[in-house]
């Protein structure tokens, strides 16, 4: 299982300017919620909550003051323009819920090579004529050159 340990902060400021305010110090906003627990507004690193989210089906083992919540990124909000982390929606999710996300995203990851190992086969089976010979060899025997005057 893809698991990646990350700190986070309680907010306890909100809105607008207070997500500015995050952003600049390095900071993500994000809320954790799920599996009928209360609501949680937090701040993960931006730095390595960025490097975690590159991996797919990635499961966050998030700690809050003292507290290990095991979360899902849900929903992730990035500038439109720069690409950075704006915001964050974690969900909660029990040791069997991880274990099936990093399951499913294997079984992609799998399906994705196969698909471009299918790709990569086609294409070099495509250059080859049905003598076995390649078509590049007679490529461009019968066209003229462009550019050159005819001068006959």
């Amino acid at each position: 299982m893809d698991q990646v340990s990350i700190k986070a902060e309680p907010r306890s400021d909100f809105g607008k300017g207070a997500a500015r305010r995050s952003r600049r110090a390095g900071l993500v906003p994000a809320v954790i919620y799920g599996h009928g627990q209360e609501l949680r507004h937090v701040a993960l690193p931006d730095h390595d909550l960025a490097l975690a989210l590159r991996n797919p089906g990635v499961v966050l083992n998030v700690e809050i003051e003292g507290d290990k919540v095991l979360v899902a990124p849900r929903d992730v909000q990035r500038d439109p323009v720069k690409r950075v982390l704006e915001h964050v929606d974690l969900v909660i999710v029990t040791k069997k819920e991880a274990d099936a996300i990093a399951a499913e995203a294997e079984a992609h990851a799998a399906e994705l090579a196969a698909e471009d190992a299918h790709m990569l086969d086609v294409a070099a089976h495509s250059t080859e004529d049905i003598d076995g010979e390649t078509s590049e060899e007679g490529a461009g025997a019968d066209v003229p050159e462009v550019g050159k005057d005819d001068e006959a």
